[in-house]
């Protein structure tokens, strides 16, 4: 699978939105260079708050563009960088992907999934109706969290838009994305 990183971005201060960048640049073992969620341990203010010292699983968040193209279709109006994420990416269906995918980001950044993101309380205050629509149910009535996945960084390197995203999906058997 390959896909194609949209836009970028990244937000030294905790909030909702991160402005969207011409660049960003990876950091192994710790996440966004310059971003509020850059480091080895959490930096999420809630999970701060449960225990500081827990490993940081959420160092880069990405969201697939498709989602935008159906919360626009519906209505919400949001561009890239609203949802908060660090890479938009295109072609390839994140919220499919199993636990401990990499994926190649540009020439050099080496990315590791690690789960799904969580929306919270900000994505209602963003946009009324907005948490909702990005939460469902399946056939089995188990919830779907549709707001991006979350990942490690393995190798660090500089994501530009048009970079190729190459997906390597782990040996098998796959376990599938929870939140982190």
């Amino acid at each position: 699978m390959v896909g194609t990183v949209i836009t970028v971005s990244g937000a030294q201060g905790h909030g909702f939105s991160k402005p969207v960048r011409g660049s960003i640049r990876l950091q192994k073992g710790l996440g966004v260079e310059g971003d509020a969620h850059c480091g080895e341990t959490v930096k999420h203010r809630s999970r701060v708050a449960v225990d500081p010292n827990q490993p940081n699983l959420r160092q880069v968040h990405l969201l697939h563009a498709e989602l935008l193209d159906e919360l626009n279709a519906a209505g919400f109006e949001v561009a890239p960088g609203q949802m908060g994420e660090n890479v938009l990416t295109r072609g390839i269906d994140l919220l499919a992907l199993p636990v401990g995918t990499k994926l190649r980001l540009g020439a050099d950044a080496l990315v590791e999934i690690t789960g799904l993101r969580n929306p919270c309380a900000q994505i209602e205050a963003f946009r009324p109706g907005l948490l909702a629509a990005v939460l469902g149910r399946d056939a089995q009535g188990r919830v779907v969290r549709k707001a991006g996945i979350m990942g490690i960084v393995l190798e660090s390197g500089e994501i530009t838009p048009g970079n190729p995203i190459v997906v390597t999906l782990p040996a098998l058997p796959h376990r599938a994305l929870e939140r982190v």
